[in-house]
């Protein structure tokens, strides 16, 4: 019983002294094989058709491409357009420090894109770069879980410069916090599950991005489903509809990325129907995604065709 007690203690020392996603590639973390991640460009005339398309040949930015440090994987892109470029923030593991580090890659058309370099780094593990814009700023909630807080951003120099502004929630496990604006408020998804599971979806809101954050009374909207919980991606506001992005843990962290479609959002109240055609992002059984997809950035064109960054392990 005692040495149980203390392999199970070890693995849990290891597991917590990791970045989340090597954490999960560990036999007992999740994944038992050793995976890397990329970014590809997809594009298709709705949500629920998204593919490479002929003039693109993914990925468009690997591990490969990274230039400044040695890297094991990069992935979580997030991307933005601002006048008449495009501007890429995703997650790199640097083989150095051991730690996930946010980088930028720049695109004039979305299609070709060039990778620039780091533009965050701390002392602690950083990914999923949620990045946002706001009365003329831009801003950025990156995964900062093992802060113990969800930290926002602000650019003091787009896109290479980032301060640290102060924390939007403190004292918990807050793992690919998703934000956005609707009716007034901010609202806040983000996975707070216990030992690395992904089945536990809470919501907060308030009415100031450093203002008084309130969890929602319905909250956790999701308990106990890993197929379902863990944010994967932007949060879509078109009109008064709201689409939020899931990523499937079953059978592993990162399987694909389905949609659910938010009826109902009040300080008070939350609905949300699965889509019929929720499954927006599947692995293709080889190549750069043939094994996993786990995150979208999905925007909509003056053209009415939607464009996406999104990453895949092969």
């Amino acid at each position: 019983m005692l040495l149980k007690k203390t392999i199970k203690g070890l693995r849990y020392a290891i597991v917590n002294t990791l970045p989340a996603p090597l954490a999960n590639k560990l036999p007992f973390g999740g994944l038992t094989k050793k995976s890397r991640w990329s970014i590809g460009i997809y594009v298709g005339d709705s949500l629920y058709g998204l593919a490479t398309p002929t003039s693109i040949k993914n990925p468009i930015l690997s591990r490969r491409d990274i230039s400044d440090v040695p890297t094991e994987f990069v992935a979580d892109p997030f991307m933005l357009r601002v006048g008449q470029s495009w501007y890429m923030f995703f997650e790199l593991l640097n083989q150095k420090t051991g730690r996930g580090e946010i980088a930028v890659a720049t695109s004039e058309d979305a299609i070709d894109w060039k990778y620039e370099q780091i533009i965050l780094a701390e002392p602690f593990h950083l990914s999923y770069p949620y990045v946002f814009e706001w009365m003329n700023e831009y801003y950025m909630i990156p995964e900062t879980y093992q802060a113990n807080a969800i930290r926002l951003y602000k650019a003091s120099n787009f896109p290479t410069q980032w301060d640290f502004v102060g924390n939007i929630i403190s004292d918990g496990l807050f793992i690919d916090s998703s934000i956005f604006r609707y009716q007034d408020k901010w609202w806040l998804f983000t996975d707070s599950s216990l030992d690395n599971k992904s089945e536990t979806l809470r919501l907060f809101y308030a009415d100031e991005l450093l203002g008084t954050w309130e969890e929602h009374p319905k909250s956790p909207i999701i308990s106990g489903n890993p197929e379902i919980a863990r944010p994967g991606g932007r949060v879509l506001v078109m009109d008064d509809k709201i689409i939020r992005f899931t990523q499937g843990c079953v059978p592993d962290y990162g399987t694909n990325v389905k949609a659910f479609e938010i009826t109902e959002l009040t300080t008070t109240t939350y609905k949300e129907q699965n889509l019929e055609k929720n499954l927006v992002l599947q692995p293709t059984g080889s190549g750069w995604n043939g094994a996993g997809m786990h995150n979208i950035d999905a925007h909509l064109m003056p053209n009415g065709k939607w464009i996406a960054c999104v990453d895949g392990r092969g």
